[in-house]
């Protein structure tokens, strides 16, 4: 029953899961999104403004570089934020797949950055947000695949339209 609530035969517009989950998907996929176009429009694409690597001790090409990887990672995570908010829109049985992808994500930025550690000058916003997001998106996952409690009148909920 649960895989076949996490990969549906057919994706459909009926979400089942807690009602909770799918606001909070709604914040995830938005956050998602904004965070994309910060990458996109930042002019060092949020590397040292955000994230604190320290751009200035780096030589022009190298600077260039890092910058340019960050736009990359911009336009991925804005992929991944209009699926997102595709799924939300039109396809609600697909929330519950893309917490577990979600999950596994944030997962295994932070199993990168033990591996592949860099040099930062101080905390960066999305190193905490990693081993926030992890437990939050597993718990959102486990909410979005719970049955969802009958509204009044016997109709299930189905969340924000």
């Amino acid at each position: 029953m649960v895989l076949e609530r996490l990969l549906p035969k057919t994706a459909t517009n009926e979400y089942r899961g807690h009602r909770i989950a799918l606001w909070f998907f709604l914040l995830y996929t938005a956050v998602t999104i904004a965070r994309s176009l910060v990458h996109l429009a930042a002019p060092d694409g949020g590397a040292q403004s955000i994230a604190t690597i320290p751009l200035h001790g780096f030589s022009r090409n190298a600077a260039a570089t890092v910058i340019h990887l960050f736009g990359l990672w911009g336009v991925s995570q804005l992929v991944v934020g209009v699926v997102c908010l595709v799924a939300a829109v039109r396809y609600r049985s697909l929330v519950p797949l893309c917490y577990l992808l979600g999950a596994g994500e944030y997962a295994l930025r932070l199993l990168l950055s033990w591996v592949k550690p860099i040099e930062i000058e101080g905390t960066a916003p999305g190193g905490v947000a990693n081993y926030v997001l992890v437990p939050l998106l597993l718990l959102m996952l486990w909410l979005s695949l719970r049955p969802a409690r009958p509204a009044r009148g016997g109709a299930a909920e189905t969340g924000p339209s």
